[in-house]
């Protein structure tokens, strides 16, 4: 499942980022997102949500929520 589907304050392992896009790729890996890592989604708005990725939050948006599967 992905990001936006996730319960929240659970924390996850993300299994894979699965983009054609190598850009939005290069940018979640920026932040710490990449397979084995975990994530927790601390809140979720309508077009967003806040995640936490090695002790910092990130809002990132549905589109880059969706890409990440855990």
């Amino acid at each position: 499942m992905n990001l936006t589907q996730v319960q929240l304050g659970e924390e996850y392992i993300i299994k894979e980022i699965v983009t054609n896009d190598e850009e939005m790729n290069a940018f979640l890996f920026s932040l710490g997102c990449y397979a084995g890592e975990p994530i927790t989604v601390v809140t979720r708005r309508k077009s967003s949500c806040v995640v936490s990725i090695k002790d910092a939050r990130y809002n990132i948006d549905n589109e880059l929520a969706s890409a990440i599967w855990v």
